[in-house]
């Protein structure tokens, strides 16, 4: 009997919830993808630099 409740629970629980429209959920995504790619970027860049870096230290 615990899990029928559990699932009632549920399903009532889901019908408060505030769902985003297509239009949201569409710049959303779109707004973490480029925000992945620009940190991923970003991070490409600082690995180049710091990895020439301590290779100039390394062979002096």
């Amino acid at each position: 009997m615990g899990i029928i409740n559990y699932f009632k629970e549920t399903k009532t629980e889901m019908s408060h919830v505030n769902w985003p429209t297509r239009e949201q959920t569409i710049r959303f995504t779109v707004l973490v993808i480029l925000t992945a790619v620009v940190v991923a970027i970003m991070l490409g860049i600082s690995d180049f630099v710091f990895s020439k870096l301590l290779t100039l230290v390394l062979h002096r």
